[in-house]
């Protein structure tokens, strides 16, 4: 068997937008440098490329199929076997919103609140994207040697949370505010697997490894920086090997933050909590990488479905309404929340309009006994945990946010009177029909059906009982 590791900067300009809200942002510093980190790894049949990318999202498909497209020509990979995953980290490069493109044809209002109003990606730093992204594949690629793999599991629970609470009126807020009475409990779970995938040469030296955990990347430090991910790189680095790679694909992690809003304590904000999710998360799996067994041959299988969803459209009330909203704003200048959904909602109307289906790409690959299984939602956890449920396989990873985007997928049962939250909005970022979420947990079950799980490699066993210990049979002594 054989993987090779490699990772490109993708480090934005200051001054470039910086994505995480509806509205403009700027990079105004940099804590730390972004990265596109990628493993691949052959088993004498196929090959796969597990990437993961230190940016809130991927900007759409479109980025993804002309890396993917590059990656076959130079390397043979085909698309089915490249998963690229984004971190969500809230401070990362312009890789976000509707390209120009996509709303040329829009009436001058909503181009205007697209442009000027909005989050838009940087066509040069898009192009620079894509062109780190396949050099990182491609030099894993190149750089491929045997090495022995070893794949487990986790728990670190002290570190996420989830966002979304149910109050005593009836329905659930989302960040409700520490401390607040009428709070119920939280409206979902955590998942707190730490997943671990590890390649190992022939010096038993850690070449890189795939780390797979829920949790959004918000601790917010003002300046570019790959959150709390970048201290889990340096924790896992400095246990195993200072060159290793450490790609990071996100778990299920829609409405789980490292906030605690069931705690008075300070809120977990700045490079403190950073520190602490990134070092509790890299402890734990480097906890898995010194525990579990290594293998040197392990079955490689990918597969992709592409399904058709319906967006969910705004009735012409709201849009009438909506647009009352936005142009008040626009003239006496006043850009509060109702304004800031309002303007959204005249966005998702157009785009609607113009395409009332999205296509949705769900993506299986199976490492041995480990599947990881794809969609480009901000997909939320129960739905994570289903997957989970529902899988044959001894390790199964859910992967959020990869390989484009098509926002916030809550349950179903979110919907709901008792549901609410700002996840469930109609926004141009979200807008998927209100069943998405089931219908990618159901699609990703079929595709692991398909796989044949390989099983987790055990240590050495005895070949027979053995005797009592000559010395332990001894005693008490009493005199």
């Amino acid at each position: 068997m054989k993987a090779g590791f490699y990772e490109t900067d993708i480090t934005p300009l200051i001054g470039m937008e910086q994505p995480g809200g509806y509205g403009k942002m700027y990079v105004k510093g940099i804590h730390d440098r972004l990265k596109v980190r990628a493993a691949v790894i052959n088993d004498g049949k196929e090959t796969v490329a597990l990437v993961g990318v230190d940016t809130c999202v991927i900007q759409s498909a479109e980025p993804v199929k002309a890396i993917r497209t590059e990656i076959e020509k130079l390397t043979g990979i085909k698309g089915a076997g490249v998963l690229i995953g984004a971190s969500h980290t809230h401070a990362g490069g312009p890789l976000f919103g509707l390209r120009e493109d996509e709303y040329e044809d829009a009436p001058d209002l909503v181009k205007k609140l697209v442009s000027r109003y909005s989050t838009v990606p940087d066509p040069l730093y898009y192009k620079y994207f894509v062109g780190q992204a396949v050099t990182a594949v491609c030099e894993a690629y190149g750089r491929m040697e045997d090495v022995l793999i070893s794949c487990g599991s986790g728990v670190e629970d002290r570190v996420a949370f989830n966002r979304r609470l149910k109050m005593k009126q009836g329905r659930t807020y989302t960040h409700p505010g520490k401390g607040n009475p009428d709070i119920i409990g939280p409206a979902g779970p955590i998942d707190p697997e730490v997943g671990v995938l590890a390649a190992w040469n022939k010096k038993g030296e850690l070449m890189g490894c795939v780390v797979n955990y829920a949790c959004h990347g918000t601790t917010n430090y003002g300046a570019v920086t790959a959150d709390w991910i970048y201290h889990l790189e340096k924790r896992i680095q400095g246990a195993m090997n200072p060159d290793a790679t450490v790609v990071f694909l996100n778990g299920a992690s829609g409405d789980i933050t490292q906030v605690d809003n069931l705690s008075m304590s300070e809120r977990e904000v700045g490079e403190k909590y950073s520190d602490f999710v990134g070092s509790r998360v890299g402890a734990e799996a480097v906890k898995v990488m010194v525990t579990a067994e290594k293998a040197d041959s392990f079955p490689l299988a990918c597969r992709q479905e592409f399904l058709k969803m319906k967006r969910r459209k705004p009735s012409k009330a709201r849009v009438e309404k909506s647009l009352g909203i936005v142009e008040d704003g626009l003239e006496k200048s006043r850009f509060d929340t109702e304004w800031t959904f309002a303007k959204e909602l005249l966005i998702t109307d157009y785009l609607v309009n113009k395409k009332p289906e999205s296509e949705v790409e769900v993506q299986g690959i199976q490492v041995g006994p480990a599947v990881f299984l794809a969609n480009p939602a901000e997909f939320f956890c129960q739905l994570g945990l289903d997957i989970k449920k529902g899988s044959a396989f001894p390790l199964t990873f859910v992967v959020e946010l990869a390989n484009g985007s098509c926002g916030y997928v809550p349950g179903e049962k979110a919907f709901s009177p008792e549901g609410g939250g700002y996840e469930t909005v109609l926004t141009s970022y979200s807008n998927l029909e209100t069943g998405a979420g089931e219908k990618i947990v159901k699609a990703s079950l079929d595709i692991a059906a398909v796989f044949k799980p390989d099983k987790v490699p055990q240590p050495p066993r005895v070949k027979e009982a053995a005797s009592p210990w000559n010395y332990g049979i001894l005693g008490p002594d009493l005199d």
